[in-house]
């Protein structure tokens, strides 16, 4: 299926690695130009490195997220660099463990700058050129949102706040063509989702219980399911489509999982 990504410029925040670095090859493969925002820049590097490789053009630009400045920097230096802008993916965050008993105020409006305030800055500041472009914002969310975890209050409301401003979005920007959409994952394996299993006394027991409360075929979602997702709802094939959450969980959320 062609996608018609061919030369689309596709910013991708947290794009050095897991659903972001994924979603970067994903859409390269496609003949997009991936901007890769990231702190991790060993990591932005070499995926950037890779995708050259293959003849395709890759920028990486080196921004922690966390103010609207930089937010602003990151757009200006976009537009040096490519000229325009035809997709923004939002996606960089964290799972942070700010939670209610564990977490204070202070705590808790420092996780909602890693893991919200910048999903509205880039929009805003990228929100022109997408205009001229008729371009597409995807927001990257989380099942955390809708089925809570405990301990998160601020990674879980930040995913909340994602889904609704995808709404909101797509209801404001109906009248420039600018579709707006979101990709809620569950249980994806990312090198942050490696990190939180090693935290246990027994990872792989670990990983057992989760993937055993996951409906189709007892898996861990992988990135690249996440990616071609992404890439179908950037592109012209998903042109009707807009304000919707897509779930790619192999029925985490939806499904009883009774069924397990």
């Amino acid at each position: 299926m062609e996608l018609n990504l061919k030369d689309k410029v596709v910013v991708i925040t947290g794009g050095a690695k897991g659903i972001g670095g994924e979603i970067a090859r994903t859409v390269a493969q496609e003949g997009a130009v991936p901007v890769i925002i990231d702190k991790d820049a060993k990591a932005a590097n070499e995926l950037q490195s890779q995708i050259v490789a293959r003849g395709i053009k890759a920028e990486f630009l080196e921004l922690e997220l966390t103010t609207a400045a930089n937010s602003r920097s990151a757009v200006e230096r976009i537009l040096k660099a490519c000229g325009h802008i035809d997709a923004l993916v939002n996606n960089a965050g964290v799972n942070d463990k700010v939670g209610l008993e564990k977490g204070s105020p202070e705590e808790y409006v420092a996780s909602l700058q890693r893991n919200l305030l910048h999903y509205y800055d880039m929009a805003h500041y990228a929100l022109p050129e997408l205009k001229k472009t008729h371009g597409t914002i995807l927001n990257i969310a989380s099942k955390t949102a809708l089925t809570g975890q405990g301990g998160t209050s601020g990674y879980a409301s930040s995913k909340g706040a994602i889904l609704a401003l995808t709404r909101e979005w797509a209801a404001e920007l109906l009248p420039y063509g600018i579709r707006v959409n979101a990709i809620v994952p569950a249980e994806v394996m990312t090198p942050l989702y490696r990190q939180w299993l090693s935290s246990f006394p027994d990872p792989e027991q670990r990983l057992r219980e989760v993937v055993a409360k996951i409906p189709l075929e007892h898996r861990m979602t992988l990135p690249s399911e996440i990616a071609s997702m992404a890439a179908f709802l950037l592109s012209d094939r998903a042109a009707h489509i807009t304000g919707q959450y897509l779930f790619v969980d192999g029925g985490y959320v939806h499904l009883d999982r009774a069924l397990t």
